[in-house]
């Protein structure tokens, strides 16, 4: 894509700009910024609606008393099983375990510390059940540039 063509459609994050790399009139690679494109601003709304979704869910299975407040900020942080026990440097099967809601109420404070560490969030944070802050957050995001 030559310079002049990079798009400037707008994008989801307000006047925020991205890189995009694009030929100058000499044929060489250049950095650009962009505003952004429509198809891929299409792209990450659908992909925000879909995480607002999976998030709503897991709020409904908290308050159902079926998951504990970690399994809200793992879909929150896009982290999964995976991923979450390599940063707590645990077993799979532990954290599965932990998103069970008795087994996450009597976990030792060191344990809920580190968990909250990795979140970038408090303990008391970490406990916390949500009402609508999540799906506030992914609405925002969703709408900003509607």
């Amino acid at each position: 894509m030559k310079k002049s063509e990079v798009p400037q459609d707008g994008g989801m994050a307000g006047n925020m700009r991205e890189i995009a790399y694009a030929v100058d009139e000499n044929g060489h690679y250049v950095k650009v910024e962009s505003l952004g494109w429509e198809p891929k601003i299409v792209a990450l709304k659908q992909a925000w609606g879909v995480i607002s979704q999976e998030v709503e869910d897991i709020l409904e299975k908290i308050k159902a008393g079926k998951l504990s407040p970690l399994a809200f900020h793992m879909a929150k942080n896009q982290m999964s099983l995976g991923l979450l026990s390599d940063y707590m440097e645990i077993a799979k099967w532990r954290v599965k375990r932990h998103m069970k809601p008795k087994i996450f109420n009597r976990l030792k404070p060191d344990v809920i510390e580190k968990y909250a560490s990795v979140f970038g969030i408090t303990a008391k944070e970490l406990k916390t059940i949500p009402n609508q802050v999540a799906q506030e957050l992914y609405k925002d995001n969703i709408t900003k540039n509607k």
